[in-house]
């Protein structure tokens, strides 16, 4: 397998332009659990044009009916994204202070079950002063400050690149 970079520019481009539409390429899950987790997929795959189709474990959508958990589901999404070691984007934690847009960031609520993924798209601001800027769906978001969410605890993933074939 070959590493190759992760495109941080395309994610936000697909960002901006998603953020408050649907592609129709992919299925609408507001009403049925949200969207976040999906369009979060998106924006990763914006950044590296590969997926991994392994079943039940990798991350993939083909249609509303043909998809991994991982593409949709925002605690599969998290295991994916930190323990892939095949084909596809991988990441690792790290604090909010260390991620750069085009990283996810995911909350939790009081008793720590992790319920919105959000794609991490400025970063303003100096070391003391950071503000951090997200968009996301279910709540249709674009460069909307991190503070104007409520949330009990985050978590940061910062996409270290993907896996091809090669």
């Amino acid at each position: 397998m070959i590493t190759i970079d992760y495109d941080r520019a395309s994610v936000l481009e697909y960002a901006q332009r998603w953020a408050r539409e649907r592609n129709p390429a992919y299925y609408d899950f507001s009403g049925i659990g949200g969207d976040c987790t999906n369009f979060a997929s998106q924006c990763v795959y914006a950044g590296c044009g590969v997926m991994n189709y392994t079943p039940e474990l990798g991350w993939y959508y083909i249609d509303v009916n043909d998809r991994s958990p991982s593409w949709t589901g925002a605690s599969f999404f998290y295991s994916f994204m930190v323990g892939n070691e095949g084909l596809g984007p991988f990441g690792e934690v790290r604090t909010l202070e260390d991620c750069l847009p085009g990283d996810i960031i995911q909350l939790a609520n009081e008793r720590g079950e992790y319920y919105h993924t959000l794609v991490l798209t400025a970063v303003r601001g100096g070391p003391l002063g950071r503000r951090y800027y997200v968009s996301a769906h279910s709540i249709d978001a674009y460069q909307r400050s991190l503070s104007r969410y409520n949330y009990a605890d985050l978590r940061a993933i910062h996409i270290l690149g993907a896996r091809i074939e090669g």
